[in-house]
């Protein structure tokens, strides 16, 4: 996920400071990893270079001064854009799981041991995930069926995987 262009589109809402956009960011997208500072004010630094937010205002604080930033219109213009653009889908079509039944086999280890391992951490994590939905908001809900729907699809691989390691291992041997 770009954070650049999340800034982006949390600027566009309304004028603010790096702070609230760390914890706006945080609460909505960074659940399991929240921006480290570091990494916000050299975003909004990259930002600025680039045109696409201004500071709108400097405030005396506790600490360090308090700049608030606004988006340009090249700001608006390039969030827009990049919402327009299709996400390429991930096709894994060279996983590591693959690769790792594979070289199971060329090394003489159990695939199936490979692939039922895989299952229950898969399994696993699809329970921490529903626990996580059950006291969630809506768009953490969301978050979680994203990463459900995606582990149930290579549940139904490793499945169907299982099912063909005779012919695999015949095709490997050769």
């Amino acid at each position: 996920m770009s954070i650049a262009k999340t800034f982006l589109g949390l600027l566009e809402a309304g004028p603010s400071h790096g702070y609230d956009l760390k914890r706006s960011y945080d609460e909505r997208f960074g659940h399991d990893k929240p921006l480290a500072y570091g990494q916000v004010y050299a975003t909004l630094a990259r930002l600025l270079k680039n045109g696409l937010v201004a500071v709108d205002g400097i405030e005396p604080g506790e600490g360090p001064e308090r700049k608030r930033y606004v988006i340009t219109q090249e700001g608006v213009a390039d969030i827009a854009a990049w919402l327009e653009q299709p996400e390429r889908p991930d096709l894994y079509l060279q996983s590591t799981l693959y690769t790792k039944v594979v070289l199971a086999m060329l090394t003489g280890r159990s695939a199936r041991e490979v692939l039922d391992t895989q299952r229950a951490e898969h399994l696993a994590l699809m329970r921490a995930l529903t626990r996580r939905k059950l006291d969630g908001d809506l768009a953490d809900q969301l978050i979680c069926d994203h990463a459900i729907f995606h582990l149930e699809a290579d549940l139904k691989w490793l499945e169907l995987t299982a099912d063909r390691l005779d012919d695999l291992a015949t095709e490997v041997a050769r």
